[in-house]
């Protein structure tokens, strides 16, 4: 277990604008994506996800733009995911300004490029995002194209697979706790860390203050936040003091 934990901000995209839903469904739009990052910049938050929830239906990811736009007034690591499909795609979107890249349908279909993109820029650039469904008590499917696509694949043994060709870290979220508030999946996060050494990062599902504890707990070493966030139940400020009273260090970039 990290003795620092990263308070991350999940921005999941569409078009141009910064959406939300519950399961990685019946997604509403929020606001504009560049505003609330700048807004959880200032907060403090210690990393940011962009994630282009269509990109897969399109065969693109378009947060170019927005990422070079985030990247003039946001100056904390952002995580780029959603349409990445090759080596040329995860150059574009890190010379956009973006400090990792996630990598979820692409790796699945093709999983030297995991090893590709962790030789071409280092492992800790090459992030495994990971769409899981519970399937029974201990037992978790792997979905692609955002929670739309079961692979039949099981989530613990992709993840042990993909660390070894390469993956840095692992972006895990759970397609059932997403967006309901009633805390993160921290049986599949317990299982995870037990078998893999690189840093993971859980999403989907902060509800209140101690569904954080719980999660990191599990072995986190990141908690990304979405609804929690955008629907304003809390702050980035209010978690950190939350998490610094249970004596747990956060990891500040600003």
């Amino acid at each position: 277990m990290n003795d620092k934990i990263r308070l991350i901000a999940r921005l999941d995209i569409k078009g141009e604008n910064l959406i939300k839903g519950i399961h990685l469904e019946g997604l509403r739009v929020i606001g504009s994506p560049l505003e609330y990052a700048k807004r959880y910049y200032e907060q403090g938050v210690d990393e940011i996800i962009f994630m282009d929830s269509v990109a897969s239906l399109y065969g693109r990811n378009s947060l170019i733009e927005i990422i070079k736009q985030t990247t003039k007034d946001v100056f904390v690591p952002i995580i780029v995911g959603g349409g990445i499909r090759s080596h040329t795609d995860a150059v574009r979107v890190l010379r956009a300004g973006a400090d990792k890249v996630a990598i979820n349908t692409a790796a699945i279909k093709n999983p030297e490029l995991i090893t590709e993109i962790a030789n071409s820029f280092g492992r800790q650039c090459m992030v495994l995002s990971v769409e899981a469904k519970k399937i029974n008590t201990n037992s978790w499917e792997a979905y692609t194209d955002n929670g739309r696509e079961p692979t039949g694949i099981d989530v613990i043994s992709w993840i042990k697979e993909a660390t070894k060709r390469g993956a840095g870290e692992i972006l895990i979220t759970s397609i059932d706790k997403d967006g309901t508030y009633k805390g993160f999946e921290n049986d599949l996060l317990r299982s995870i860390t037990k078998e893999v050494s690189v840093p993971v990062i859980a999403s989907g599902g902060m509800g209140k203050m101690t569904d954080l504890l719980e999660a990191y707990k599990s072995g986190c070493d990141g908690l990304a936040m979405a609804s929690v966030l955008h629907y304003k139940k809390t702050t980035i400020n209010e978690i950190r003091q939350y998490i610094l009273k249970q004596g747990i260090q956060t990891r500040n970039y600003v």
